[in-house]
């Protein structure tokens, strides 16, 4: 049986860094795929990853399991994300090819595609309504983004999301309410 955040938590916090790694290892994706999804650029998305990963282990000395490991990474990581989205705006640049990383020509994260891929025909289909879908997720706030992302890619409770948001249920339900109309909004044309 796999050991629980808590005992893992409780080494990492007296020095064993293979505890560390194990908590890295255990959530590592979900990080990956919350920044994939709140940014465009591969590269963006491994700076926030890494990013998380310091602050949890600059902090993790610090946590005191008041609530769960997730909930508090995932505060990190919404904090991180956010403050990514400020920084960018500063810094705006435009990629000249979105869908791939510039040093190794892998896809983007948020598209690799499992193999045993659709038939060519629905693949294109797909890859269109998938442009549509991310630009629709870009033109919303930083915030909104956020709580979309977290609900209907991480499937997280509403709750979840505002524990790790710092903000009340009823925000969080504002958030996603005005992210899904705009969506609506944006996609109507393509899906009808």
């Amino acid at each position: 049986m796999p050991p629980l955040d808590s005992d893992l938590i409780a080494k990492a916090q007296k020095g064993d860094f293979s505890a560390f790694e194990q908590l890295v290892f255990r959530y590592d994706r979900q990080v990956l795929t919350i920044a994939a999804r709140f940014v465009q650029s591969s590269d963006d998305a491994k700076d926030i990853y890494q990013e998380v990963f310091i602050r949890v282990y600059q902090g993790l000395r610090k946590f005191k399991m008041q609530s769960e490991f997730a909930t508090w990474l995932y505060r990190i990581t919404t904090n991180v994300c956010l403050t990514h989205g400020t920084r960018r705006k500063r810094h705006a640049h435009v990629s000249l090819d979105d869908d791939y990383d510039e040093n190794e020509g892998d896809p983007h994260p948020s598209r690799v595609v499992a193999s045993g891929a659709p038939a060519p025909d629905q693949q294109t289909i797909d890859e269109e309504i998938s442009i549509h879908v991310r630009n629709a997720i870009e033109s919303l706030s930083p915030q909104q983004k956020l709580v979309f992302t977290l609900k209907h890619y991480q499937g997280l409770k509403l709750r979840e999301i505002a524990e790790s948001m710092q903000c009340s249920e009823g925000t969080v339900k504002k958030h996603l309410f005005t992210a899904t109309q705009r969506m609506r909004k944006q996609l109507k044309d393509v899906f009808e």
